[in-house]
């Protein structure tokens, strides 16, 4: 059909129309006439590009050895440009981002390229939309997908996160004893000063080991003296009560 003066646009495309080998202007979709044998269209497609970024090896700001692959995502949004600023539109994104991963992730340490995905991928956009934009594209996002690690490194990570788990655990644990202790100095004072509390204890240990049926209660020489304090101490709440009594009938 382009011999014939017609070329067909689709809503996705622009068609870039060079007469005589000079831009002449860019067509909306739809059809549109075109001089034959002078005319000559290139059509450009907006549409957005998925651009794998392949693995390579990158040495981080503090000498580790990593294997980072992303993906890119851009479109083109000046069609004139696109085809006239740069051969390859494709060719050219691909070997700038490339450059670009390895030289923002060399700038960085290993912790930051594993905690700050995030902060990088912005870094790498904005350096790829400066240089794009000379060609007519726009990089819409840059996303870090996989990044490889060393096996040494794998198990020196691991190795760190086990002690800072045991680390936690064993704070947590110091804490709950120091607490528990504050609490048993308290019961241990209340004690001292009701010793019926002990008796009352030691009958509720026995009631909860009983529930089961299945074991053997032997009561220690512990547990005797227990019982006769309790019996002294009755019996000296009995005599004070008993003088009490006494001294308010003599009056």
């Amino acid at each position: 059909m382009p011999a014939l003066g017609i070329a067909i646009v689709h809503q996705y495309e622009r068609g870039v129309v060079f007469r005589l080998g000079r831009v002449r202007g860019v067509r909306d979709p739809g059809w549109c006439w075109m001089i034959p044998l002078a005319d000559h269209m290139r059509k450009v497609s907006l549409r957005t590009v998925t651009l794998p970024i392949q693995g390579q090896q990158v040495i981080t700001r503090d000498n580790v050895s990593i294997g980072v692959a992303a993906v890119a995502y851009y479109r083109r949004t000046d069609p004139v440009k696109s085809i006239v600023e740069v051969e390859s539109v494709e060719t050219a994104i691909n070997q700038i981002a490339q450059t670009t991963v390895r030289n923002v992730v060399g700038r960085s340490k290993l912790d930051q390229v594993l905690s700050e995905t995030e902060t990088l991928n912005a870094d790498i956009q904005r350096v790829l939309d400066v240089t794009a934009e000379r060609w007519g594209v726009v990089v819409q996002l840059v996303e870090l997908k996989d990044i490889e690690l060393p096996q040494a490194m794998q198990r020196a990570m691991a190795r760190e996160a086990e002690a800072e788990r045991e680390k936690r655990a064993k704070i947590i644990a110091a804490e709950g004893e120091a607490l528990s202790a504050g609490k048993l100095a308290e019961a241990a004072d209340v004690i001292v000063e009701h010793p019926v509390a002990l008796q009352l204890r030691n009958l509720q240990i026995l009631s909860e080991i009983a529930v089961e049926k299945n074991s053997t209660i032997v009561f220690p020489a512990q547990f005797i003296e227990s019982v006769r304090a309790i019996e002294r101490y009755v019996d000296a709440e009995a005599a004070a009560a008993h003088r009490n009594g006494a001294s308010a009938a003599g009056r």
